[in-house]
């Protein structure tokens, strides 16, 4: 038997930790890091990333 995990958020990238509460945060200082750490995690925890604006990308699993 396989578990899934579905409809939950995975990780967030953003510019300043204290923007983010309760899953696992990685912080990058500028858009173009920001960016590709979430394509990174998007891709090992074969998840989707959606940008939430002010400095916020999130990873989720729909």
């Amino acid at each position: 038997m396989e578990v899934t995990i579905q409809k939950a958020i995975l990780a967030a990238v953003v510019d300043d930790p204290s923007k983010v509460s309760g899953v696992p945060t990685f912080v990058a200082k500028d858009d173009a890091s920001r960016q590709n750490k979430a394509l990174y995690l998007s891709r090992i925890l074969q998840g989707a990333v959606h940008d939430l604006g002010d400095g916020v990308l999130i990873v989720v699993k729909h």
